[in-house]
């Protein structure tokens, strides 16, 4: 009898209180919508913009998020250093330097009883010096138990070369990679010929009319006269996007991988 499809809910980049605010609001909704068995989100600008910390992670998680993923602002926050040690479903770029807080990936339990492994990976191009990520990725699978099967990865990276490689390297040893941390959402996304789903970039959990979540005119101001200035996460409504992965259990080869983008004022999530 062939098992029915794990189903995995992948969120973009969630960025300030705007963004934890859309998931708080459509997450539920979304869940059922996709029948979601495991929800996955890259929270490393969920603290005023910039890192994470001990109460947003906690708003987070009990607003049905079952693993956190970071990046290149995982210790922005130094009240967060602790809970990396503490808290299994967070976990940061496993290609940081060792003696670094917390852990680079999981192994998760999904609903229906299912088995996820989750990976953290950073880039190197255009991002601060860390551990080869590719070295890093084979070094993690080669130490898997064999029965693992569903495997994504987050590669957080900005280059949007280094996330198509990844995803060329990772073919048909993962389940997925999904890029993030541009907070700009491709159209991409597709079942490499192995069975690994790829996306460049998930795309960005926060207010729509702004400039990566920050404050607009800000930023303008930053371009236009390139003078130093405080930037501000951006107020107004938000937009939660990310993709929906669909993997059997059995292979764990990619079956689907689609798109969502929906607006906060949307909660009947009909948009997509």
């Amino acid at each position: 009898m062939t098992s029915l499809p794990t189903t995995i809910l992948f969120i973009g980049d969630i960025s300030g209180k705007p963004g934890r605010r859309a998931v708080s609001k459509l997450l539920d909704p979304l869940r059922d919508r996709c029948a979601a068995d495991l929800v996955i989100a890259n929270a490393e600008n969920a603290a005023g913009g910039i890192g994470l910390t001990k109460p947003t992670a906690k708003e987070l998680l009990d607003a049905g998020i079952d693993v956190i993923t970071l990046g290149n602002h995982a210790f922005a926050k130094r009240d967060i250093h602790p809970m990396l040690d503490q808290e299994p479903r967070i976990i940061r770029p496993a290609n940081y330097p060792v003696g670094v807080p917390g852990r680079g990936w999981g192994e998760y339990e999904a609903r229906r009883g299912r088995r996820v492994t989750v990976i953290n990976l950073v880039g190197r191009v255009f991002m601060n010096p860390v551990d080869c990520p590719f070295a890093c990725a084979n070094s993690i699978l080669a130490g898997l138990p064999e029965e693992t099967r569903t495997v994504v990865v987050d590669m957080h990276a900005e280059a949007t070369s280094e996330k198509m490689a990844m995803g060329w390297h990772l073919d048909g040893r993962v389940s997925a990679v999904i890029g993030t941390h541009t907070h700009i959402q491709t159209s991409d996304e597709r079942v490499l010929p192995h069975g690994t789903a790829y996306l460049t970039d998930a795309g960005m959990t926060g207010v729509h009319d702004s400039v990566l979540g920050l404050d607009k005119d800000a930023v303008l101001e930053k371009f236009l006269l390139q003078i130093p200035g405080r930037f501000e996460v951006a107020e107004g409504e938000a937009t939660l996007q990310g993709v929906v992965l669909t993997i059997d259990p059995q292979s764990g080869r990619a079956l689907d991988i689609q798109r969502i983008s929906v607006r906060e004022s949307d909660v009947t999530v009909q948009s997509w």
